[in-house]
Formats: structure tokens, C-alpha cells, sequence
């Protein structure tokens, strides 16, 4: 991989050199590689098509997670986090210890490895929201719930330059990765002031499918607003939101 320079960027193919833009910038390569046919056919490469196929079973199940969560992710994720999701995937793919390799899965993985995944690496919950808060999951219920205990926003949220107001936003998901289905609640508190006049204790209990044996998603977030003419505005568009899964429950 190259990069281009000078005044004129190329797109597309020239020769054995394929042009083409990225969003790290104006990028050229050389083609080559290796015939599809030959590795969906030769031994030699039995590892390469077992790797393949988790690759893709991580990337569908990154997808149906996300779609379980779009509705907080539309204002809280970076430019990466598809990929970065998908790495996290395979992570799990490969705990499966039931399957063999090529054949592994998200349902016999460790689904639990998805805790602590942060959805805008511009802005993480751990260096946004210092309040203390509890979280539980409760299959016989199906509640997946958050409790923040009263806090001064000014202390406690380290917000982006130009904050005036947040409000903090929950999701629980029940995602069934095999049928490609879920189930999700979603939370929020009012818009609130970042202020130092502390809030009330905030409980929010998202509620999924009672005595479920799907994985379960927990997760928590900010959304910061700027007061302008007593019009709310989330600033910078969420650039800087933090959404993190927060509690995981696979089975």
C-alpha cells in the first residue's frame, strides 16, 4: 500500500496499480493475489477458508447487535467501530471450546468478552461519566437495569468544550445471533444541566424477553447538548458521545 501524493488524486485501475480513497487519505496498491477458485478448492488453504468463515459469522453478529442498538449508535460511534466491533467478534468466536475450527460461534463463545466494548473511541464512558452507577442483568425478569446515584454534573461528567446540558441514555438488548432477531429497550433521562446543583438518583430499567437464554446487552451512555436561544442542539452533531456495553450475559 502506497500513498498518493501531489495535486491530482487517481481512482481506479491502471495496469497492475488500483487507485482508489480511503479515509486515511488517497491510497494506491498493486494487484495480485491469489485465484478465488484455488482457495475454495485446495488443501493447502483449509485454514485460510476456516478463518474465513468465522470472519464472516463475526461480522453478521457485529451487525445484528448493532442494528439491536442503532437507535443510541446514530449519535454515539466513531468512523472504525464496525471493524473494530467485528475484531471483538472473533475474539468471542474463537472461546467457542464445543465446535471445531471454521465452525465455531457467537451462541458457544464468550459473549462476555463484548464488556467494556466502547462504540466512539472519540469519547468513552470510563473518561466521561465518573458518577458511580451499578448495573444488573435479571434473566428470570428480563430487566436489565442501570442506577446512577445522585451526582454534580460538573463534577462527575468531564463534558466536551462548548456543553451546556447531557442526558444519560441506556439500551438492553436480547439478541438471538443464529436468527439474526433481537429484542431492545431503550432509557433516557430528561436533558439535563451541567451544572453543579446535584441531580436526583437516576434508575433506568430496560426490560427484554422474561427467562430468556439468548445473550444478553447491556449498555450505557451520555448525549451532551448545547443550549443556544433556548434551543437544545447535540454538539458537534455526538461527535463526542461515549456508548460502552457496560454487562454482558451469554449463555
Amino acid at each position: 500500500m502506497a500513498r498518493q501524493r501531489g495535486i491530482i488524486k487517481l481512482k481506479g485501475t491502471i495496469g497492475d496499480i488500483t487507485f482508489y480513497k480511503t479515509q486515511d487519505g488517497h491510497l494506491a496498491r498493486e494487484k495480485g493475489g491469489i485465484d478465488a477458485s484455488r482457495i475454495a478448492s485446495d488443501p493447502a488453504f483449509q485454514r485460510t477458508r476456516e478463518n474465513g468463515a468465522e470472519f464472516g459469522r463475526a461480522g453478521a453478529a457485529g451487525k445484528v447487535l448493532r442494528t439491536s442498538l442503532r437507535a443510541l449508535l446514530l449519535n454515539s460511534a466513531d468512523s472504525r467501530m464496525v471493524s473494530r466491533l467485528t475484531q471483538r467478534m472473533v475474539k468471542v468466536i474463537q472461546a467457542d471450546a464445543v465446535n471445531e475450527r471454521g465452525l465455531r460461534n457467537v451462541i458457544d463463545g464468550e459473549a462476555e468478552l463484548l464488556t467494556g466494548f466502547e462504540f466512539n473511541i472519540r469519547g468513552k464512558l470510563g473518561t466521561s461519566l465518573y458518577a458511580p452507577f451499578t448495573t444488573n442483568i435479571d434473566r428470570v425478569t428480563g430487566e436489565l437495569t442501570v442506577d446512577v446515584a445522585a451526582f454534580v454534573p460538573a463534577n462527575m461528567i468531564a463534558a466536551p468544550t462548548g456543553t451546556t446540558h447531557f442526558k444519560i441514555i441506556s439500551a438492553g438488548a436480547e439478541v438471538d445471533f443464529e436468527a439474526e432477531t433481537f429484542v431492545v429497550q431503550n432509557s433516557e433521562t430528561a436533558i439535563l444541566p451541567w451544572n453543579a446543583v446535584p441531580t436526583v438518583a437516576i434508575n433506568q430499567v430496560n426490560t427484554v424477553t422474561p427467562n430468556s437464554t439468548k445473550p444478553l446487552f447491556l449498555a450505557l451512555g451520555l448525549e451532551f447538548y448545547q443550549e443556544v436561544n433556548g434551543q437544545m442542539y447535540p454538539l458537534k452533531n455526538g461527535a463526542f458521545n461515549p456508548l460502552s456495553l457496560v454487562q454482558v450475559s451469554g449463555l
